[in-house]
């Protein structure tokens, strides 16, 4: 049965209303998430005393540490390579040197001391560790004007010119949304193509042929429906559709519909049955007979996965291939994002949701911030109200500020069974009452994750490895998880690492594939072209026609605020 929101009882409408409440203060979690974990570690340490007083003691070791440092002028602790708040020059003088490390030895003592008992549920440790580094995030030095050496040498240099700034950055900042740079359709979002079919989840963009003859099958894309497709249609330089449709592909993407409070009871086997289904049924209608090579991105690849599973175990022979971007199947690993995944907070959770009918972009955006506060948070507010700087705009960024809604029911299930349950890849994941397998599928799969991963780490996406025993051809690629995507071939700093596994060849940890699989420069692109092009029937035959248009690209629904 789907995992939808039930109605609620009038004592559990109350409920729910004030945990939305709550969820105002507390970025979406609990007020007990943090007091559980908390407590769980406490009531270990009290019975490991000698333990606790052993890492208590350590403190003197720190200490020792740190006058170590103060006497010889050396660094005795190095921050964390993501770590960018004191990668500063001026960092390494003093006193500001001293400041650095006092901060990063005191760090690694509570993470220690988190770390020490032993029996502490390893969610609860997790959350406890997230939420100290929190505190010890807001009161690091770099985020105060007057310890911050870059800032206090800005404010010399320029008289308090750079304050000046940010304040007028931060006045802008807390203005109404400005208007986006790069406009949708026009800027982004403008290979010429047009809507062929839709639906009240859908709209499916087909693009129109610019070399004269194409691949045999036709390529559909499904992107997540967390973001906007045309995170793969930015600009026309870096544009992975434009660039395949130059290959000479005849292409295809669904675009989602933003959902308002009125999809609150879309599942997810609607975005399986209306969105994938859906279009390969519409691509069927115009090309015929052929073959339709699938690529996902993102939670797109994993919902592909999912419907690819259950048309090999139907007998559903319409795929070619499958290509799967920095998707998960397999979320054990599943990232920054699983520290947030219990059942208390998913209770919690779809109470909020219940009230709204939706996730917002707002509210899932805030969720990614609060996991990399010094990266997103407070990085770019030194940046910007402390130093005075302004980013320019990019395609990107105008991408990233263009989000999307979440239905209540389908998200909350999404993150239950995969998340929390990984029924997919336990066999536990059901299409119309019956389990679906990955290893049913009889396609050769193109793989591709991204070193710099957090979403979806690529030793998760490399788990369908061990799903499938298909030839599978896996690409581990420079950037993240947006960036390492789109990585066009004039990209410069580019570098990717490739090998396939063949069926009933010995299959590598991720580690040692990565040992043993050379890097190469450049992107990743051509070789996906080359991968379809050895999969295609034929190379070089007439594009299909263009189906009845409802309207131009981009359509409607990419445009739904």
């Amino acid at each position: 049965m789907p995992d939808t929101v039930p109605k609620p009882a009038p004592a559990a409408t109350l409920d729910r209303q004030l945990h939305a409440w709550q969820s105002r203060f507390t970025g979406g979690r609990p007020p007990s998430m943090t007091t559980m974990a908390g407590l769980d570690w406490a009531v270990h340490a009290i019975n490991a005393p000698f333990g606790l007083a052993e890492q208590i003691m350590a403190s003197a070791t720190q200490w020792q540490r740190l006058t170590q440092a103060a006497t010889s002028g050396a660094p005795v602790i190095a921050a964390a390579p993501d770590d960018r708040r004191f990668a500063d020059p001026a960092w390494q003088r003093p006193p500001y040197a001293m400041m650095a490390q006092a901060v990063l030895l005191g760090e690694e003592w509570w993470r220690d001391l988190v770390a020490a008992p032993p029996g502490v549920d390893p969610g609860n440790r997790r959350i406890l560790a997230f939420s100290i580094q929190q505190v010890l995030d807001v009161a690091s030095p770099s985020n105060v004007a007057w310890l911050n050496p870059q800032v206090v040498a800005a404010t010399r240099d320029s008289g308090g010119a750079n304050l000046a700034r940010g304040l007028q950055n931060l006045t802008k900042a807390r203005a109404a949304r400005p208007s986006p740079e790069f406009k949708v359709g026009v800027d982004v979002a403008a290979t010429p193509g047009q809507v062929v079919f839709r639906n009240s989840l859908i709209e499916l963009i087909q693009y129109a042929p610019t070399t004269e003859t194409v691949g045999a099958e036709p390529l559909l894309i499904v992107p997540a429906w967390i973001m906007k497709y045309y995170i793969l249609d930015l600009s026309p330089h870096n544009s992975l559709i434009g660039w395949l449709v130059a290959q000479g592909r005849t292409v295809f993407v669904i675009s989602w519909r933003n959902p308002g409070a009125e999809l609150r009871d879309t599942t997810l086997d609607d975005y399986r049955s209306l969105g994938v289904m859906a279009a390969l049924d519409a691509i069927c209608a115009i090309c015929g007979e052929a073959k339709i090579h699938a690529t996902g991105y993102c939670l797109g690849g994993t919902l592909l996965a999912m419907a690819a599973a259950a048309m090999a175990r139907d007998g559903d022979a319409r795929l070619a291939s499958l290509s799967l971007l920095a998707s998960q199947t397999d979320f054990t690993e599943a990232g920054d994002l699983k520290l947030f995944i219990t059942e208390g907070q998913l209770d919690f959770l779809a109470d909020v949701m219940c009230v709204q009918g939706f996730l917002s972009s707002e509210q899932m955006g805030a969720a990614f911030i609060m996991l990399r506060e010094n990266q997103l948070a407070f990085a770019p507010a030194i940046k910007a109200y402390l130093l005075g700087e302004e980013d320019r705009p990019n395609d990107l960024m105008s991408w990233d500020a263009d989000g999307t809604r979440l239905p209540a029911s389908m998200h909350i299930e999404y993150l239950r069974r995969m998340y929390l349950n990984n029924d997919l890849a336990q066999g536990h994941f059901a299409v119309a009452g019956r389990p679906v397998a990955l290893i049913d599928m009889q396609l050769p799969l193109f793989v591709v994750g991204t070193e710099r991963d957090t979403v979806a780490p690529w030793t998760s996406v490399f788990k369908l490895h061990l799903l499938n025993g298909q030839a599978l051809t896996f690409v581990l690629t420079s950037g993240g998880h947006n960036a390492g995507i789109v990585s066009e071939p004039e990209h410069r700093n580019r570098h990717f690492r490739m090998r396939t596994r063949e069926p009933g060849a010995r299959t590598l940890g991720a580690v040692e594939w990565e040992q043993t699989t050379p890097p190469q420069n450049g992107s990743w692109w051509p070789e996906l072209a080359a991968w379809l092009t050895r999969h295609s029937t034929e190379n070089a035959v007439p594009p299909p026609p263009m189906g009845t248009a409802i309207c131009a690209e981009p359509g409607t629904y990419v445009l739904e605020a």
